[in-house]
């Protein structure tokens, strides 16, 4: 064919951005690959969906959003360091909703392990159920798999793409491949001739992959260092567009009520009030509440607000008191998993000190400060949704459905979200969006909530009850039989997603518990599921973000009572059953020069928490100031096994700490009415500025396999600080959050 003709014309459309004249390159493993999104025509080629490489240079299409984790700098580092270009000569486009980039690492979240313990062959096995995340479409940002997820996947692409086309380079000089190097987006010859990659992508695209072998660590020059973020300047100089930033021609803005009552239908509503006000332009009747489209958004929000509606009553519980009676209540029910169940924990060894505690975490808002959002224009035969989001595949099967047409004719345009945290994974902002859309065909739309819709329409994370038995004799742990009661995020949001709760044991509910790195020698966690309507989702690490709280709590406890260091008692128990864990603990013991003792006005405490593949250990410090507490320092060390970026793991888990600190502190969700009372967040704060610690992180690498690093620094910040608080005051508070129970700086 002819190679400058077939690339000077050769257009892939990702997102809204046009490449032109590219090739793809890359490995697609998993044996038989699903079908290319970018769909070359004739004459074109597209040997992967991940990388192409064109007249501007090289682009990753990651399948992987951007929500401020840096997961595109960290893929770019990973294909760039396989295929000698700069970090920052690599571009990175959102990829649009396909089967090819289904996550390959969450499947291996449903083997019955506790993470730590695997074996060599439990982690294959593991690998190899990635491939399921093809058959549902698994196209998901979440879980803290990202790294896991793309750091073969991106390395091999960026591999290939080299191979290939120094092969074509080789071809082309009458050289053969192993006399050839690349450097800085070239192919260079013995002689010193240089052929840039742009140069030789149309000869590469007919040469069949070759086989590949990664470089060893030992020869990264990205990976395994600080990188500036591809992101940085775009978000710096306000030029990244969020899903609120799209302004297409043409554009009408929406805002929509939805009943406040939980569940609840709407009986009817009277429009007159809003119908007649300037700019507004259509009233649309979602079924449970209403939207008004108007010229601008703050015009669609007064016009909204000014509707009379008549709401049915909400089928949950009235009140929290009432919600948390009936999670109780699933305790008299039967067990839904013993996920962990060692030894004997009917009675305790004779001598033992016995000891027992009730916990309570109330339910939380996700509270993104970008609120839900999405635009969508619906042509009669096509739609298209632009929203930062989590789950692009699942949104655009549910937008479909909506607008009756087949998924191949939803384009979802992926945009960078303001915060995620598991709320960007549901479906229901572009569903309103696209059914606003339907009533406006040829028309784009762009639906925003206000603060007080978000808030009071989250899926929420579950409240939850723990009721916790242990035993201590000769100053060690011998007895631990925890109960965990609450709602299964996990089962309502596969329903939402594919509309197939899992069946069996849910693992979710009870991690951050059944799978803690503690040799106990009787030692069962049980979980037990609610029968609750109110809607729940996954938070910032999920199960683990309650079970954190109530599990390491107890383990405090359980030093006391056996009168022992609480660190010294956690490393006593940890190192005994998985090493990392326990060099973590050290960590933190070094870093913050603990010893067991605190002057007056002073507190500290310890929590440990092994969620998502990573054992993470943190320090907290708090001061009486004239009867105010204040946070004033944090320590924390984490074991994810490699530190593909050590600058953001330890953004992370900065980031994850004062998300969990926040909800430590302040946050709770409550019912009133069967509604949420909290609409913004006057009700509803977080950690600010003046009330952060100064805090200090220590990235160990030791852990065998590559754990997260998103999510696993929540967990461990709440007992810390509740372990810290009773250094200080001697009050135990076993029901969060801790306002309720102490004067804490605001």
């Amino acid at each position: 064919m002819s190679r400058l003709g077939t690339i000077a014309r050769r257009t892939f459309l990702i997102g809204s951005v046009a490449i032109v004249g590219g090739v793809a390159f890359g490995v697609y493993t998993l044996r038989k690959p699903a079908p290319n999104p970018l769909a070359p025509t004739e004459g074109e080629t597209a040997l992967n969906p991940f990388i192409l490489i064109d007249r501007q240079g090289v682009t990753l299409i990651s399948p992987r959003a951007e929500m401020g984790q840096g997961v595109h700098t960290t893929w770019a580092a990973l294909i760039a360091e396989e295929l000698d270009v700069a970090l920052q000569d690599v571009r990175v486009l959102h990829g649009p909703a396909a089967k090819a980039y289904y996550n390959t690492a969450m499947m291996a979240d449903i083997l019955p392990n506790k993470g730590y313990d695997i074996s060599g062959f439990q982690h294959a096995v593991g690998e190899a159920l990635g491939v399921l995340g093809k058959l549902v479409n698994l196209q998901i940002t979440g879980g803290s798999t990202s790294m896991k997820d793309g750091f073969v996947r991106m390395r091999e692409a960026g591999a290939t793409a080299r191979e290939t086309l120094k092969q074509a380079a080789a071809n082309r000089l009458g050289l053969s491949r192993d006399q050839l190097r690349t450097e800085a987006g070239q192919v260079i010859a013995p002689d010193g001739t240089a052929l840039p990659y742009s140069d030789l992508a149309a000869e590469a695209a007919d040469i069949d992959p070759p086989a590949v072998t990664l470089r060893d660590a030992r020869e990264w020059q990205l990976l395994g260092k600080s990188l500036p973020r591809v992101d940085m300047v775009a978000k710096s100089t306000g030029t990244a567009e969020f899903g609120i930033d799209i302004r297409l021609p043409g554009l009408k803005f929406a805002a929509l009520r939805i009943n406040p009552h939980l569940g609840g239908s709407m009986i009817g509503f009277d429009p007159s009030s809003a119908i007649d006000m300037p700019g507004v332009e259509r009233i649309v009747d979602l079924g449970n509440g209403v939207a008004v489209v108007a010229r601008n958004t703050w015009l669609a929000q007064q016009a909204v607000d000014a509707i009379e509606v008549d709401w049915d009553v909400s089928p949950n519980p009235p009140d929290t008191d009432t919600v948390f009676a009936r999670i109780a209540e699933a305790f008299d029910t039967d067990e839904n998993s013993a996920m962990r169940d060692t030894g004997d924990v009917g009675e305790p060894p004779e001598g033992a000190t016995e000891l027992s505690a009730e916990y309570r975490a109330p339910y939380l808002a996700h509270a993104t400060m970008e609120p839900m959002n999405a635009t969508a224009l619906f042509t009669g035969n096509a739609l298209e949704i632009w929203c930062g989001n989590q789950s692009p595949t699942f949104q655009q099967s549910t937008c479909a459905e909506l607008a009756g047409l087949d998924p191949d004719a939803v384009k979802i345009h992926t945009t960078f979200m303001g915060g995620g945290f598991g709320r960007r994974g549901e479906l229901d902002f572009a569903a309103y969006a696209t059914k606003i859309a339907i009533q406006m065909p040829d028309v784009p739309v762009q639906l925003t909530w206000s603060r007080e819709e978000d808030m009071t329409h989250d899926f929420y994370r579950p409240g939850a009850m723990a009721r916790f038995r242990g035993a201590v004799k000769d100053g060690k742990a011998v007895m631990l039989d925890g109960r965990i009661a609450g709602q299964s995020a996990a089962r309502q949001a596969m329903n939402r997603w594919i509309g197939l709760p899992p069946a069996g044991p849910d693992k979710i509910h009870v991690d951050g518990a059944f799978n803690q790195p503690f040799a106990i020698p009787n030692y069962r966690v049980r979980g037990y599921l609610a029968d609750l309507g109110i809607p729940v989702g996954f938070w910032r690490s999920v199960g683990a973000s309650f079970n954190g709280f109530f599990h390491d709590t107890f383990i405090d406890e359980m030093a006391h009572a056996a009168g022992r260091d609480p660190l010294d008692f956690r490393l006593e128990l940890v190192e005994a059953e998985h090493a990392p864990s326990a060099a973590t603990l050290k960590a933190v013991r070094d870093m913050s020069g603990w010893t067991g003792k605190t002057p007056d006005g002073v507190g500290r405490g310890v929590g440990f928490t092994y969620s998502f593949g990573t054992p993470v250990a943190q320090v907290i410090e708090v001061m009486d100031e004239n009867g105010t507490i204040r946070i004033s320092k944090a320590w924390i060390a984490c074991d994810m096994g490699i530190a593909l970026d050590r600058g953001i793991v330890e953004a992370q888990m900065i980031g994850g700490m004062v998300y969990g600190l926040s909800a430590a502190c302040y946050e709770e969700i409550t019912f009133a009415d069967g509604a949420v009372e909290q609409r913004n967040f006057p009700d509803y704060d977080a950690i600010r500025m003046h009330t952060a610690p100064i805090t200090e992180v220590s990235i160990l690498e030791t852990n065998t396999y590559m754990g997260g690093a998103g999510e696993p620094g929540t967990p461990p910040a709440m007992p810390a600080l509740g372990n810290a608080l009773f250094d200080l005051t001697g009050t135990r508070a076993r029901e969060l959050p801790f306002r309720k129970t102490f004067d804490l700086l605001i």
